[in-house]
């Protein structure tokens, strides 16, 4: 594990324990390394959060991707708003898993 997985782990752990939270987690699009938060009652993710993952420079997906400002919103997950964010710092570093 390297240590800016180790990193990132601490941080979804804390990002679980704030109230509007139902669950933090890192995943992997082809090249991106992804934090996803789930908010409770189909919410918005809080200001708090939101500042907290910027101290860690992960950005909403729909910025970093170039689709504009704040959009992080996939859909809904039960009950709750499934929200995506890009890790800046290994943004593109990835490898993707092609079948010839």
């Amino acid at each position: 594990m390297t240590d800016r997985e180790t990193e990132l782990r601490q941080l979804v752990a804390e990002l679980r324990n704030h109230e509007a939270v139902d669950d933090a987690f890192l995943a992997k699009s082809f090249t991106d390394r992804l934090v996803i938060v789930d908010i409770g009652d189909g919410g918005t993710v809080p200001a708090a959060v939101r500042d907290r993952l910027a101290e860690h420079d992960i950005r909403d997906a729909d910025e970093a991707y170039g689709m504009g400002a704040g959009g992080s919103f996939t859909g809904d997950v039960g009950d709750a708003a499934r929200h995506h964010f890009v890790d800046l710092r290994t943004r593109g570093s990835h490898q993707s898993y092609v079948v010839d």
